[in-house]
């Protein structure tokens, strides 16, 4: 958004030292062209204002004619669309803040006002006013263009026949007034219910016999002269002579079909997985407990399968997203057609897959399906150029004998699951109590988690961060990888889980920071260009009573410039406790380190709050950058996100982008960053100084 000037400032405060210091403020913040003027009550400022125009107001909540929020109503009735920034005491904080309920755009509380927020906050309420004056227009604009659209309206006497239909009702229905004039209201109106598909009595007929207004049942459907169905709303009413007579009755009605088909796709969306279409985590508990209480009814049993493709991350990490993509697709079909009407498939993330068989009199017919599956999913998946072949391993359990819940039932599947895995992969294995597998497996990697860091077996890799504008890399995020010298490399998503269970994140993360720190530095001392490096924090972290201490002193330690550290918190980390975290944001602000959210969209934050913490960036998650490339209808997220974060004065940045569609997207979106395997892989710190070097990264041809 264009950063409007700020050229003239009244200030309504009595006190005259707060006068003075604000004065100074101004003075230190060499603010040479704004002119101050200053005036010590409300009729004053009301009699400036009738004669000045200014960029913005600022007005003390304890003048001596005008108390609290009088004193806002005063300032908005002379001045309303003027910027207002509310003055208040530490006492009155509450009064402040429900002085933005009354108009004005933003508060300071006395004797905490530094001069940076002084600044910040002038330009967020002009750019607020601005917003709020823009959304006001394009809320008269959006007013008057559904004033000017007609509903249908058909009108009758009171014997029901037709006496009036508007072009509206003309079109919808497919009958002209000339036709029906005179004829039974039936005759151009014929409305079913949806659902039993049994006529609904004329609506008319009960507004003139009832004498009052009504409406329609919900699902019904208009039955137009061509044969075509509508699904209508409507209102009802009886007309009345001068004598309060009926005369007859009028219903207004219009076309909800494309609502309500919206309404439809809304609730799949929310019970079906985006990229497979089938029924979610949600959906499928859902189904599990109908299935349960069935099986408790007819004396039947349930088995549950726990799917995981073998390989899939290979494919993913080698081929790329959009190619594991497709072949989560290919995937589902196929286990789709590989059990009953009745059964559910449902996708739980990743590439993890639970099928719910219902109504099993014998639960052996579970492995038959589950020989089916693996025999469906191991056949050749073309996808584009691609042959690939892939496998799963099953796990099976069965009610009531492995769970009485969908939880349990699930865990226990998941269970049988790795012990198939275990077993040689391609393969499926039913749940018997003595697996402790994945609990063995958990214990030993936090036993090697625990000799890890004394081993040296930690490493950090580094992705650029991409400016879209210039394709110059304007940042790295630093990313932990662990290679066990007898495992190999170890997958974050197996290790980072359980450091953070068993409270290991905390020295471990104490050392990515301390490496990250001091690799930035060496890259500066080395010649390269400074550039922010961005350290992702987990909430254990952030919220851990020595964290500012710790790293404070790592960036005395390291001589790091503290404006080129952005930390990475999750929208849960932030909003678990919003009071103790705007505390410490605060105090990263002070000391001019950065803050993003990390992963947007997949959590449950408040707009709010994040309004009022300060941060920096917004990370978007790459969840939703994926949907560019393979649902391009859906990408209206990632373009409310930016416009979001750029109305906020945050950075956006989108992570995981992978193709030129991607990029080519962000860029006419005007998201601000990127990162993503288009531009590079996480690198060792030795090839990350070489892409330093290069002139640009947003013309790449392919990933690096």
């Amino acid at each position: 958004m264009t950063e409007n000037p700020i050229r003239k400032v009244l200030l309504i405060e009595d006190n005259a030292g707060d006068a003075r210091l604000l004065h100074e403020m101004f003075k230190e913040l060499s603010l040479h062209t704004v002119e101050l003027t200053h005036v010590p009550c409300m009729v004053a400022a009301e009699k400036y204002l009738e004669e000045q125009r200014v960029d913005i107001i600022l007005v003390d909540l304890g003048l001596p004619d005008a108390q609290g929020l009088e004193a806002v109503r005063r300032t908005r009735a002379t001045a309303p669309r003027i910027p207002l920034v509310v003055l208040s005491g530490l006492d009155s904080e509450s009064m402040a803040v429900q002085a933005l309920h009354e108009g004005a755009q933003d508060y300071l509380i006395k004797g905490q006002i530094e001069p940076r927020e002084l600044l910040r906050a002038l330009r967020y309420a002009i750019e607020r006013n601005v917003i709020e004056e823009t959304l006001f227009m394009e809320k008269e604009r959006a007013q008057v263009t559904l004033d000017s659209i007609g509903d249908a309206v058909i009108c009758t006497d009171i014997c029901g026949n037709i006496t009036f239909l508007n072009a509206v009702a003309e079109r919808l229905t497919g009958w002209s007034l000339g036709e029906v004039y005179g004829q039974p209201m039936t005759e151009a109106f014929q409305v079913i219910d949806s659902i039993n598909r049994e006529v609904i009595q004329n609506p008319m007929d009960r507004a003139i016999e009832q004498n009052r207004t009504g409406h329609l049942p919900l699902n019904s459907i208009l039955m137009r002269r061509d044969g075509f169905e509508i699904y209508i709303e409507d209102s009802v009413a009886p007309i009345h002579d001068r004598a309060g007579e009926i005369t007859g009755a009028v219903i207004v009605f219009r076309d909800v079909s494309v609502a309500r088909s919206m309404a439809i796709q809304i609730t799949h969306s929310a019970e079906h997985d985006f990229l497979t279409g089938l029924p979610n985590r949600l959906l499928l508990n859902d189904r599990i407990s109908q299935a349960i209480a069935l099986a408790d009814r007819d004396d039947k049993r349930i088995a549950l399968m726990f799917l995981d493709l073998d390989g899939f991350k290979h494919i993913n990490d080698s081929l790329g997203h959009p190619v594991g993509d497709k072949l989560l697709q290919s995937v589902a079909k196929r286990l789709q057609l590989c059990v009953r009407s009745c059964d559910t498939v449902s996708r739980q993330g990743g590439d993890e897959f639970v099928i719910l068989l219902p109504e099993m009199v014998h639960p052996e017919h579970s492995a038959i399906a589950a020989m089916r599956m693996l025999d469906a999913v191991a056949e050749v998946h073309s996808i584009g150029e691609n042959i690939l072949h892939i496998t799963t391993s099953i796990g099976v359990s069965i009610y009531p004998d492995d769970g009485i819940d969908p939880e349990t039932l699930i865990k226990s599947a998941d269970t049988a699951m790795y012990q198939a895995k275990e077993n040689g992969r391609q393969s499926y294995q039913f749940f018997r109590p003595a697996m402790n597998v994945r609990a063995v497996e958990r214990q030993s990697i936090e036993e090697h988690l625990r000799r890890a860091l004394e081993r040296n077996e930690f490493a950090l890799h580094y992705q650029p961060v991409v400016n879209l504008a210039t394709g110059v890399i304007s940042g790295a995020e630093a990313l932990l990888r662990w290679t066990h010298p007898e495992r190999g490399p170890v997958s974050p998503a197996q290790f980072i889980p359980v450091a953070e269970d068993c409270g290991l994140i905390l020295p471990i993360g104490a050392w990515v920071l301390r490496e990250a720190c001091t690799q930035a530095r060496a890259w500066t001392n080395g010649g390269l260009p400074a550039m922010t490096i961005a350290v992702n924090v987990s909430a254990m972290q952030f919220r851990n009573a020595h964290f500012l201490e710790e790293m404070f002193a790592v960036l005395e330690e390291t001589g790091l410039d503290p404006k080129y550290l952005e930390l990475e918190l999750t929208e849960s980390a932030l909003m678990k406790n919003a009071g103790f975290t705007a505390s410490i944001l605060q105090i990263l602000r002070e000391r001019g380190i950065q803050v993003a959210v990390d992963d947007f969209g997949t959590g449950y934050s408040s707009l709010g709050y994040l309004q009022k913490f300060p941060l920096d960036a917004l990370k978007i998650d790459q969840s939703f950058i994926r949907q560019i490339s393979t649902a391009p209808y859906e990408t209206a997220i990632v373009s409310a996100i930016i416009r979001m974060g750029q109305s906020l004065n945050l950075r956006v940045i989108a992570e995981g982008v992978e193709t030129q569609e991607e990029m080519a997207f962000l860029q006419n979106q005007q998201c601000n960053e990127a990162q993503g395997y288009y531009f590079s892989r996480p690198v060792p710190p030795q090839e990350f100084s070489q892409l330093l070097k290069l002139p640009a990264l947003q013309e790449c041809e392919h990933n690096l």
